[in-house]
């Protein structure tokens, strides 16, 4: 019998000719098996069929991923969204509440892009909706129009803070970051640790103390070709450790 640990993955709700589909990237999955040593599962965004609890019960960690679409602003009390920005409603009503009773029940959670912003919303925190229209701050969404490769390679370097988390999982106290967001912290939820901050200094990482269980929350996405960046990899294992424990005790 396998002693991997089980990760569910709230989905992205899409219309798929012409049929509501829940959808997960497939490289936050093989993240989770390449570096966590885990088995990931789609999570549906169907907040009104599914029982929290009923799905911690039964799994080892969750992992909030990236998206392309923005937490509808009325969550953090922000303006009406901007012309063009897509939204996701259905995941919104599912990892807002899933992530909070995660925390408190001490699953083991890491949250990525989309998932880092809307962990912030879930612990009263707010959102710039546009980074690069706010002064001080460079943009940070990638080049579209680029290779993929291009567009997930080194962006700007982050600092990681003294005594924190991440600074022992890279063993430095800076790297350099992919950047694949327009969106990003405008208020840092209360009781929170800031891991690591960007170059012009955007909050780019952060921590929950409080919380019984692993958590971490990253801007960047460090799932992409997860087996080729020590310091990703780290990251991953560690989420994995930590399910892997989570996993003995249930």
């Amino acid at each position: 019998m396998s002693n991997k640990p089980i990760i569910a993955v709230p989905s992205d709700r899409r219309i798929l000719d012409p049929h509501p589909s829940h959808v997960a990237g497939e490289k936050y999955l093989k993240a989770l098996i390449d570096g966590a040593d885990a088995i990931p599962i789609i999570l549906p965004s169907m907040a009104e069929d599914i029982d929290i609890d009923d799905i911690l019960d039964r799994v080892d960690g969750i992992m909030l991923t990236g998206s392309y679409s923005n937490v509808e602003p009325h969550h953090y009390g922000g303006k009406a969204p901007l012309q063009g920005g897509f939204h996701d409603p259905h995941r919104d009503a599912l990892t807002l509440p899933l992530a909070l009773r995660a925390l408190e029940r001490g699953v083991p959670m890491l949250a990525v892009c989309r998932g880092h912003q809307e962990l912030n919303v879930a612990l009263g925190g707010t959102l710039h909706q546009n980074v690069a229209e706010v002064p001080g701050y460079h943009d940070h969404l990638e080049n579209k129009s680029d290779p993929l490769d291009k567009q997930y390679g080194p962006a700007h370097p982050v600092t990681l803070m003294e005594g924190g988390l991440m600074r022992r999982l890279a063993g430095a106290d800076s790297v350099m970051v992919n950047s694949l967001h327009a969106q990003g912290i405008e208020r840092l939820a209360h009781g929170v640790t800031v891991e690591a901050v960007a170059d012009d200094g955007l909050i780019e990482a952060f921590r929950i103390d409080t919380a019984p269980g692993f958590n971490l929350s990253v801007q960047w996405h460090p799932e992409w070709r997860v087996t080729e960046n020590k310091f990703s990899m780290a990251i991953f294992k560690a989420l994995g450790d930590a399910c892997r424990a989570r996993a003995k005790q249930r």
